[in-house]
């Protein structure tokens, strides 16, 4: 287990004098974050990773994945109707392909333990933040593809916390009331963030942040954002 490595100059598939490539399929349901991620890693040239895909949501996800087969799915945590562990559930039989395995790596905003855990016991093999930069997620790409397992600095800790305990978590069902995108918004509310700080980070409006906010309160039965902070604090959330 490690963490997403530091390249230099040369690093990526051409460091080792090899002419590799690597099949990735994008999930995430910014498409301005897809092309992003497109253009920073997919000139297959430079960098040895072949684009063959993209998808918005849980279904669009399976079906791509399950058409291209490629070697790594680079998968936002948090998408509409299931987020990325349903993609990662409905995927299992293609990670379990022993021949020709497709191995995730979860791509996402959120550091929270809850998230990195999530995905990774429904099968990603790392995790690491947008924060990563293109060469760093290229050597993650080909590292994850490989079979290793590559985390972002800090994140493992939380894996190794979350396996070596023979305890289940407790149930939360305050929590669990909430969508993995209301617990997202909750926790950076939480932190203090301005609605439109946390429309920028989450690559959504300040009209959705405020709807995401009041549904928050009514299912929690808070009443402003000071009792949230309150909430999520005594919870460890932030």
């Amino acid at each position: 287990m490690t963490s997403a490595p530091e390249p230099g100059p040369g690093a990526g598939p051409a460091a080792s004098g090899e002419e590799r490539r690597v099949r990735v399929v994008l999930v995430d349901d910014h498409r301005m974050f897809r092309t992003g991620v497109q253009a920073e890693i997919g000139d297959t040239e430079r960098t040895g990773v072949d684009v063959v895909g993209e998808a918005a949501d849980v279904d669009q996800a399976v079906r791509v994945v399950t058409a291209t087969r490629p070697g790594v799915v680079l998968l936002d945590v948090h998408l509409p109707v299931g987020g990325g562990v349903e993609v990662l559930r409905r995927c299992a039989p293609l990670m379990a392909d022993a021949q020709q395995p497709v191995r995730f790596l979860a791509l996402s905003v959120s550091d929270a333990a809850e998230d990195v855990i999530g995905v990774i016991r429904g099968g990603a093999r790392g995790y690491v933040t947008k924060t990563i930069t293109g060469p760093e997620l290229i050597n993650s790409i080909f590292r994850v593809a490989d079979g290793d397992a590559v985390f972002s600095p800090r994140l493992a800790g939380f894996v190794l916390d979350a396996f070596a305990s023979t305890d289940a978590p407790p149930v939360d069902e305050d929590l669990d009331r909430l969508t993995q995108r209301e617990r997202e918004v909750l926790r950076l509310i939480a932190r203090g963030y301005a609605y439109k700080e946390v429309a920028k980070q989450l690559f959504i409006s300040v009209k959705t942040v405020e709807s995401h906010v009041s549904a928050v309160l009514r299912k929690l039965q808070l009443s402003n954002r000071h009792e949230l902070t309150r909430w999520a604090t005594a919870r460890r959330l932030v």
